[in-house]
């Protein structure tokens, strides 16, 4: 599906003009007239960004933007404001929007800028599908692989992880095996990778304090 640049300023003009300035680089463009607008026909399925105007009576760019953190709804946002200031960019970009352009913009620039924000569209949704297939990996899990692959992952060996998890050696091994088939590694490095790059996630709490403690795995000794 061809993504979509969501516009949204409350001047008619304004929005006519950047929606015809868009649609002229050969971009698919949806444009609504305020922020409530756009929040009851939003549907995070749809790729694309959002050219957002930061001063709007009733609902601002900011409060726009406030709606969707709160729905948890990821979306490259570029503000465009005829009278911002530094504290206002600051505070748009510490809440995740990606540009913050002043009025009036260069067409050149203003396109550049939106075709960057849809490039970090992709790469995010190609985060999320990343950070879903893990999890549904990760949960096949039992309970005792889980516990297993937190113990693997901060570096202790078979041995070590079944006296602290009064084990045999040859249980924890099989467990091990099992998590390195469920989780589709083959390596030790490659499972611990894997786990770092999600360790922000709060789906795998036991793997972030596990790497917490220790960031990198340490060398895999002889018989594990």
């Amino acid at each position: 599906m061809k993504p979509t640049v969501f516009v949204v300023d409350d001047d008619d003009a304004m929005r006519d003009a950047l929606t015809q300035l868009l649609e002229s680089a050969g971009l698919n463009v949806e444009s609504h007239a305020d922020g409530p607008a756009f929040l009851a026909a939003y549907d995070p399925d749809r790729t694309g960004c959002l050219l957002l105007d930061m001063a709007m009576p009733g609902m601002t760019g900011q409060q726009v933007q406030e709606a969707l953190n709160a729905r948890g709804l990821v979306v490259p946002i570029v503000f465009l404001t005829g009278h911002g200031d530094i504290s206002m960019a600051v505070h748009a970009v510490q809440s995740g929007a990606v540009d913050f352009l002043e009025k009036p913009i260069q067409g050149s620039i203003l396109i550049e800028r939106v075709q960057r924000a849809l490039q970090l569209d992709r790469e995010w949704r190609l985060e999320r599908g990343s950070l879903r297939a893990i999890q549904q990996r990760f949960a096949l899990l039992s309970p005792r692989e889980r516990e297993v692959m937190a113990q693997v992952v901060s570096g202790l060996t078979c041995k070590e992880i079944a006296k602290k998890l009064d084990l045999s050696p040859r249980t924890v091994e099989v467990h091990r095996a099992h998590v390195m088939h469920k989780m589709g590694v083959s390596t030790l490095a490659g499972l611990v990778r894997l786990v770092a790059e999600q360790t922000a996630d709060t789906a795998l709490p036991a793997l972030a304090i596990a790497l917490q403690a220790k960031r990198q795995a340490q060398p895999e000794p002889d018989g594990m």
